[in-house]
């Protein structure tokens, strides 16, 4: 009653928003996982579509799947760039990472590559320079001639989740407002393309 209760409401406050994100992005990512579609299959059935100038860098958290920003961007533009990499950016549980340890690079058919970067919890990410560490496997970037495309997403509430519907209006305001994923990474703002999609949760 002399203001005992505080720190414990605070405290159940915090957990109730901690516990709400990370049930919310699991759920996310399930939805997204369910139509996914495997990017050496996807690779084969645009053997034939139009190629454009360029490279494309599409930001994913699993490379082996087609990024949804990949799948609009060929719905709307009717066209791939002629060179496309998948970049998954992968945060460690070791502070630092030497620079020998940054990227991983696999090329695959049809002039896609796969490319996971890897950083320290402590370290600040800047994409373009991890980026360049790949041109040691033959993958080199033109500043001017690259386009960065992430997906910006959406959500839905839905009463059919797993979620009860009014955490999932906490999660989505707090997904409508969290940081940008242009600054996070420190990537040119001039060179990026954001396509949006809907999920429903």
């Amino acid at each position: 009653m002399q203001g005992g209760w505080f720190p414990l409401v605070f405290g159940i406050g915090v957990f109730l928003l901690l516990t709400t994100w990370k049930r919310g992005r699991d759920m996310l990512s399930q939805r997204q996982a369910a139509d996914a579609v495997d990017i050496n299959s996807f690779i084969k059935g645009v053997e034939d579509v139009p190629r454009a100038p360029g490279t494309a860098i599409f930001l994913t958290q699993n490379p082996d799947k087609v990024p949804h920003a990949m799948l609009h961007s060929l719905k709307h533009f009717k066209a791939l760039h002629e060179r496309v990499v998948l970049v998954a950016v992968n945060i460690l549980d070791t502070p630092r990472l030497t620079d020998s340890h940054r990227v991983t690079v696999t090329r695959l058919a049809n002039d896609f590559w796969q490319v996971k970067v890897f950083y320290g919890f402590m370290e600040q990410v800047n994409l373009p320079d991890a980026l360049d560490w790949c041109c040691e496997d033959g993958l080199s970037f033109e500043a001017m001639d690259t386009s960065y495309f992430i997906g910006r997403e959406t959500l839905i509430p839905s009463m059919d989740a797993a979620m009860p519907f009014w955490r999932q209006k906490i999660f989505v305001g707090m997904f409508r407002n969290a940081g940008s994923v242009v600054n996070y990474f420190g990537l040119p703002a001039n060179r990026v393309v954001e396509l949006g999609g809907q999920v429903v949760l």
